[in-house]
């Protein structure tokens, strides 16, 4: 039995996430946990039995239909319309990858002990998870404030046998739980409906999805970047470590440092320079690479803060015997986050491709496209052309999501977040940035080879030998697109 991941009171961190996402293992609630859920359902279910106060969302209409008040008698059916009503996800499905995380995330966020849930709901959600039943949910239909209602409705909707799951991949009307697990639907109780989709998991299990592959391939751009250097015959001086020490920008300074590593004993870093100065996007990787490597940082600190944090509405605090009604279920700060690392990933993939460029230019002793005889060959002339497609996407999707606001549920919620749209956009502009590095090793692995004898470092010879396992040499034109997809393949199965 692989070891538990415990559920606490206490911060999850990314690093937690990162290690259940490389091994997978179940999650246990503490006792912590287990005490603060049933101190605050009790707390709830004795105001609203002593108690005709009014309380959003628990005995009154959802958004515009606020001051409308609903019966003791009706408040199950009202917590179960509300799932049924929201539910108006369309388009593609979530990811299985990501909607593990907003499963896990949603766990997290009602563990903590301020929403009015049940017990028995939380431990419902973490049967879901160890079973790996992963809700249907659809990537458009939120504005990222009130919560991402729609889609964190269709999470819901299974827990009181509505919608459909995916189990190994295959598709089961919720129905069949009941028979497969012995999960019969539950009766939500005053608050429970309003807890599941009010919160940020959707827009947050994106942006942590983003953080976590935008890391890897960071790791991965600044390998690729290091052999592109070393075939193009690139100085070593923008890289020394006395010119980082005076801009001591924490990601430059790791970036000029991977680079040194990378490229540490190159035969090619000492050769004689044709060129007393390298073009930028040689030159400047410590300084471009290293800025996005402090976004994705930034970043990082902000969705950590935000997993960690109750986004719900209304809060409940038995300690102090109030139930507030505010606004924490507003994805701003997360909106924000998700178009700087969206800018971040742009700018990766943007100053890769202009190395693929200058590689294929035919300068400093490599031929025209990379091949032994251009014009009757094309080599490497078309996968710079596909990059360079690829990037103009990438652009175009980094236009920022959190300035647009459009006015719903008649005027209630007059200023929105957007910050789903940014997330779900980061999955294909991760995907995206991917292949942009993709194509420029394949064309520094080129480079390399029409370099020989010469040979780079220890370190990258080691990895080019078994790229080379995957795609052989260029020696004269072929189908460009099956190197391109193994290349993509063969990085991504790399631990770098």
């Amino acid at each position: 039995m692989p070891k538990e991941l415990i559920i606490s009171t206490q911060p999850i961190t990314t690093a937690d996430i990162f290690s259940i996402l490389e091994n997978p293992r179940p999650l246990r609630l503490n006792q912590q946990v287990k005490k603060a859920v049933k101190r605050c359902h009790k707390f709830l279910a004795d105001k609203l039995a002593s108690s005709d106060q009014l309380f959003y969302g628990i005995n009154t209409g959802f958004g515009s239909l606020c001051n409308i008040r609903i019966s003791k008698e009706e408040t199950t059916e009202l917590q179960a319309n509300l799932i049924k009503s929201h539910a108006c996800g369309t388009g593609e499905e979530v990811p299985e990858a990501v909607v593990r995380l907003i499963l896990l995330l949603k766990i997290k966020n009602l563990s903590l002990g301020y929403s009015g849930v049940r017990l028995a709901l939380l431990e419902r959600l973490v049967q879901f998870y160890n079973a790996d039943v992963l809700p249907q949910i659809f990537q458009l239909g939120s504005l990222g404030a009130s919560g991402d209602l729609a889609p964190l409705a269709h999470l819901a909707l299974p827990l009181i046998g509505e919608g459909k799951v995916r189990i190994k991949g295959k598709l089961y009307a919720a129905k069949s739980l009941e028979k497969k697990f012995g999960w019969k639907p539950l009766d939500l109780h005053a608050k429970e409906g309003l807890a599941l989709l009010n919160g940020t998991q959707f827009s947050t299990g994106y942006g942590l999805w983003a953080c976590i592959r935008f890391q890897k391939l960071l790791r991965q751009a600044n390998m690729i970047a290091a052999l592109s250097i070393d075939v193009f015959n690139c100085q070593t001086t923008p890289f020394d470590k006395k010119l980082h020490i005076i801009r001591p920008h924490p990601g430059q300074l790791s970036t000029a440092s991977a680079i040194r590593k990378w490229r540490k004993g190159s035969p090619l870093a000492k050769a004689e320079k044709k060129s007393v100065q390298d073009p930028y996007s040689f030159r400047c990787v410590p300084q471009v690479h290293g800025a996005s490597t402090d976004a994705l940082e930034h970043v990082e600190k902000v969705i950590t803060t935000e997993m960690n944090s109750v986004t719900d509405n209304p809060t409940i605090f038995p300690e102090s015997g109030d139930i507030l009604s505010g606004g924490n279920f507003h994805a701003q700060p997360i909106a924000l986050a998700l178009d700087y690392l969206a800018t971040a990933c742009a700018e990766i993939g943007s100053i890769s491709e202009r190395r693929t460029y200058q590689l294929i230019s035919g300068q400093r002793d490599l031929p025209p496209f990379l091949i032994q005889k251009p014009g009757l060959h094309s080599g490497l002339m078309i996968p710079q052309y596909t990059a360079a497609a690829i990037v103009s996407q990438n652009k175009q999707l980094a236009s920022p999501a959190s300035v647009d606001s459009i006015v719903s549920c008649n005027g209630q919620e007059d200023h929105v977040s957007m910050a789903a749209n940014g997330g779900s956009r980061l999955y294909r502009m991760i995907d995206n940035l991917e292949r942009i590095l993709a194509i420029e090793w394949m064309s520094a692995v080129q480079a390399l080879y029409i370099r020989r004898p010469l040979k780079t470092s220890d370190a990258l010879e080691k990895i080019t030998a078994a790229y080379r396992k995957k795609v052989t040499p260029l020696i004269k034109d072929r189908i460009l697109s099956k190197d391109m997809e193994a290349t993509v393949q063969f990085l991504r199965d790399q631990k770098i």
